[in-house]
């Protein structure tokens, strides 16, 4: 039998904080192997239009990972096996920029729940505003638990 999934949708996740380093910024540059000196030297973000040293594209995934909720605690929130668990897709829609300095502001919720082919596939959406309460980011990713 499946379970209904369906009133997972809208369940809420510990609000979490953030600051954005520059030092994190550049280890995960370093980590990713991307060596553009954006990255690295503020006086070249500031001389591409930046206020500081901005994060690169997937930086917010570590964000998550260091500050957002923990992989057991959103398997019991969901009431998933973590055996069964998979990554699935993420994806990215940046309303700012966010740089070096900035405190942000996470929000994330299920915001979508639904059974494909042997498969839970649940959406989690995140929002992060920063210290000025505007809306910088919203990414999506999608949590994959196999039925068998």
């Amino acid at each position: 039998m499946v379970k209904d999934i369906s009133t997972k949708i809208d369940l809420a996740f510990e609000p979490y904080s953030f600051v954005v380093e520059k030092g994190k910024i550049r280890e995960f540059a370093l980590a990713v192997g991307d060596d553009n000196p954006i990255y690295f030297d503020k006086e070249e973000a500031v001389a591409n239009g930046f206020s500081d040293v901005p994060i690169p594209p997937t930086f917010a995934t570590v964000m998550d990972m260091w500050a957002g909720p923990d992989f057991d605690t959103i398997c019991q929130l969901l009431e998933l096996n973590p055996l069964k668990v998979l990554h699935g897709e993420m994806s990215y829609c940046y309303l700012t920029d966010i740089c070096a300095g900035d405190e942000l502001h996470a929000n994330s919720r299920i915001s979508n729940a639904v059974v494909k082919k042997g498969m839970n596939l649940f959406t989690v959406e995140t929002t992060y505003t920063n210290q000025h309460g505007v809306q910088v980011l919203v990414a999506q990713s999608i949590l994959i638990e196999r039925h068998e």
